[in-house]
């Protein structure tokens, strides 16, 4: 699998944002950052996959880290974005990067002033994708 550093991709700005009522952080994005859908987020060397939707203001949000993306579909299991963003001391109001390491597939999850090298995950082709999904369903 190649590899490429957080300097070679597109980086965008996002924001920490509190979510329902047990104020649980999400991070929303700028528009046309991700599909909706569940994407591959990597965080401090570890992959996730994590949940990307349209919020009923219509702001674009990332809205967790969940370790498949079965867990991440159904929301089901640990979220692992409060204890990320607990480790970097980080408060809801605060700037996150997010490198875009393959559109609508993968993206890099870091705190400001830090660097990351990010392995490229091959996508399934369609057909292994769509069998995948009836195994999980």
């Amino acid at each position: 699998m190649p590899s490429v550093t957080s300097d070679g991709v597109e980086t965008v700005r996002a924001t920490i944002v509190e979510s329902g009522a047990l104020d649980r952080p999400k991070i929303r994005l700028p528009d046309d950052t991700a599909a909706e859908g569940v994407v591959r987020v990597d965080a401090d060397g570890t992959s996730y996959h994590a949940p990307v939707a349209v919020a009923l203001d219509g702001d674009l949000e990332l809205r967790g880290l969940y370790d498949n993306a079965r867990m991440a579909r159904e929301r089901d299991g640990d979220n692992r974005l409060a204890s990320w963003v607990d480790e970097k001391g980080l408060d809801p109001g605060r700037t996150v990067l997010v490198d875009v390491v393959v559109e609508d597939e993968q993206y890099g999850l870091r705190a400001p002033g830090e660097e990351a090298v990010y392995r490229v995950v091959d996508a399934p082709d369609d057909d292994l994708a769509s069998i995948a999904e009836d195994v999980d369903g």
